[in-house]
């Protein structure tokens, strides 16, 4: 029995001179990884409050499109862009804004929230789909350089046939009859056989046209 009690003496006697050593270190450990899990939890929970705050405001901001109501528009989409600018209701509140005042005939503004979407949206598509939208408010304000510009970046692959018919019927507005039927031609290769209605349209542009220069 004394012997059990000498070896479990030694063990108590090591454990305590390992813990005098390294108790420090184990400490700090432990406390590192609760902070750790801690912050990422209330990282977590402070997107999902962004989130919820970014949501009610872009409710709202619907609300205020569907009423034409152009000032509060602006509001509400700065108010996002400003104090949500990482999160997925802020492009979506650029697009909004940008149609509300092209349609109230501010260009300008629209222009502006296109390119916030271009050169802060973090997801390809939007950024794609901003591109095609502000290339077309350009045309419609006869900036077609501007708009062929616009479409030099290389698109995401589900927009190129967009992006080439909107290159055709900028070349078409400038007279570029060569220029605008390879455009049609490519967009037309780029859209699928079950776009009917798109191919249709396609071809039709083609058509009108005509041959030669």
């Amino acid at each position: 029995m004394s012997t059990y009690d000498l070896e479990e003496q030694e063990q108590i006697a090591a454990l305590k001179a390992w813990w005098k050593e390294y108790g420090n270190l184990v400490i700090a450990v432990v406390v590192g990884v609760a902070l750790a899990v801690s912050g990422v939890l209330g990282w977590r929970s402070y997107q999902a409050s962004q989130a919820g705050q970014a949501s009610t405001i872009y409710s709202e901001l619907r609300k205020a499109a569907g009423t034409r109501d152009v000032k509060k528009v602006r509001d509400l989409a700065g108010a996002i862009l400003e104090q949500f600018p990482g999160s997925a209701y802020a492009p979506l509140a650029a697009f909004v804004s940008a149609k509300a005042h092209f349609e109230s005939g501010d260009l300008k503004t629209a222009r502006a929230q296109l390119e916030w979407v271009i050169e802060q949206a973090r997801d390809p598509e939007y950024q794609s789909i901003a591109r095609l939208r502000l290339a077309n408010i350009l045309i419609d304000d006869k900036d077609y350089g501007a708009a062929l510009k616009v479409l030099e970046a290389k698109p995401e692959p589900s927009f190129e046939a967009r992006f080439a018919e909107t290159r055709g019927d900028i070349y078409a507005e400038q007279g570029k009859r060569s220029d605008a039927r390879a455009a049609y031609k490519t967009a037309l290769e780029k859209t699928r056989l079950r776009d009917a209605a798109t191919r249709e349209l396609l071809q039709l542009k083609l058509d009108m046209l005509g041959e030669g220069q």
